[in-house]
C-alpha cells in the first residue's frame, strides 16, 4: 500500500509517498481503507519538529513515523475479538500520537477514538466534522463552559477549527462574533455569526465590546492584549501551547477573575473522544453542523497540501483523499 513518510524534520518537501506492507488487524483491531484525511497546523509542527516538545511524539533528532491523526474511511476487516464495529462500516474517527493515518490503510484498536461517522455527509466532510469538532468542543464546552446568551468572538472564523466553533458556539446559544479576513465575512455570517469583524480594517480587542469567551483558533493574540476585551469573568482560549499561556493559565487560575486556558486536545483519552464523536455525529445529521471543505488533494500531493496549510490563508478545512 502507499503511505507518507516524513524521514527528517523540515520543510514540505521532506516527505515521501511509498510502497509498504498492508497491516493486518490483531484480535482487537479493526482495518480501515481510509478515504480522507485531514492536513492541519498540527501536521505541520509535527512534520517540522517545532515547537521542539513535538518531537517527544515523533522523536527527538530524527522522526520515526508516518504522518496524519483523523481519518474517515471503511472498514475492510476485523479481529476476532472486535464486537462494536464490522466489516462495510463507514467510520470516522482520531488515531491519537500514533498518527499513519497518512495512508491507504490503517489499523486501529476498536478502543481508539473512532464512530460511525454522519449518514448525511461524504468522507471529506466527516473527517473536516472530526479534527475541528474534537478540538472546538472541549474548548468551548469543557475548558470555557460555554452557556446560552454569552457573546462569544472567535478569532481565524473561517478557519478549520473556526468554522465549527461558529457553529458549535450558536448551538450552545451563544451571541457569537467572528474574526477573519474580507475574503471570509460572508462565509462566517452564513454559518451563525450575528456579528463579523474584518481583521484587515479593525482590532477586535480595541472596538470597546466585551466578551465572556474570547477562542483565539489561530492563535494571533494573546491574553494580555485580550484583557481588555474580556468581560469581569471572562476567558480566553488558546490553541498553541506558548510558554506565556502556560505561565498565564496557571497564574489567572489561582488568582484573578478573567482566565486564561489551554487544552492538549489531541491528548484526551480516547473514550471522551468517542462520547464527543457521536455528539457531533448527531448534530451533523441533525443540520446542526456544516463541515467546511476548502480544497482536496490526492495523497500523492501531500507536500503541496502541507505548503497551502503553512501559508495560512485557508478557510475550513484542507482534505487529502485516497
Amino acid at each position: 500500500m502507499k503511505a507518507v513518510v516524513c524521514p527528517k524534520y523540515g520543510p514540505p518537501e521532506v516527505l515521501r509517498l511509498v510502497e509498504v506492507e498492508k497491516p493486518v488487524p490483531s484480535e482487537n483491531e479493526v482495518l480501515i481503507k481510509v478515504h480522507a484525511a485531514t492536513v492541519t497546523p498540527a501536521d505541520i509542527a509535527f512534520r517540522k519538529g517545532d515547537p521542539f516538545i513535538s518531537r517527544s511524539f515523533t522523536g527527538l533528532l530524527k522522526p520515526k513515523f508516518t504522518p496524519g491523526d483523523e481519518l474517515a474511511g471503511e472498514v475492510e476487516d476485523v479481529g476476532k475479538g472486535v464486537k462494536v464495529f464490522k466489516k462495510g462500516d463507514r467510520v470516522f474517527g482520531s488515531s491519537g500520537t500514533t498518527f499513519g493515518a497518512h495512508a491507504e490503510y490503517i489499523c486501529l484498536p476498536e478502543d481508539a477514538a473512532l464512530g460511525i461517522m454522519p449518514a448525511n455527509v461524504d468522507y471529506g466532510e466527516a473527517v473536516a466534522v472530526c479534527y475541528a469538532g474534537l478540538t472546538a468542543l472541549p474548548f468551548l464546552r469543557n475548558k470555557a463552559s460555554i452557556k446560552r446568551e454569552q457573546k462569544v468572538l472567535i478569532n481565524g472564523a473561517s478557519g478549520s477549527v473556526g468554522t465549527l466553533a461558529v457553529q458549535l458556539a450558536r448551538y450552545y446559544g451563544a451571541e457569537v462574533t467572528g474574526v477573519c479576513s474580507t475574503a471570509n465575512l460572508e462565509l462566517v455570517r452564513s454559518l451563525g455569526a450575528e456579528r463579523v469583524i474584518d481583521y484587515t480594517k479593525e482590532d477586535f480587542a480595541k472596538t470597546g465590546r466585551t466578551y465572556d469567551i474570547i477562542f483565539d483558533v489561530v492563535a494571533k493574540s494573546s491574553f494580555p492584549r485580550c484583557k481588555n476585551a474580556l468581560r469581569p469573568d471572562g476567558i480566553y482560549l488558546t490553541t498553541f501551547p506558548s510558554p506565556g499561556i502556560m505561565v498565564q493559565s496557571i497564574w489567572t487560575s489561582k488568582f484573578g477573575r478573567k482566565k486564561a486556558m489551554f487544552e492538549a486536545t489531541g491528548l484526551r483519552p480516547a473514550r471522551e473522544k468517542s462520547k464527543d464523536l457521536l455528539f457531533l455525529k448527531e448534530l451533523t445529521e441533525a443540520g446542526k453542523l456544516k463541515p467546511v471543505i476548502d480544497r482536496c488533494y490526492p495523497l500523492e500531493q501531500i507536500a503541496e497540501a502541507h505548503i497551502y496549510v503553512e501559508e495560512g490563508h485557508k478557510k475550513g478545512n484542507v482534505i487529502i483523499t485516497f
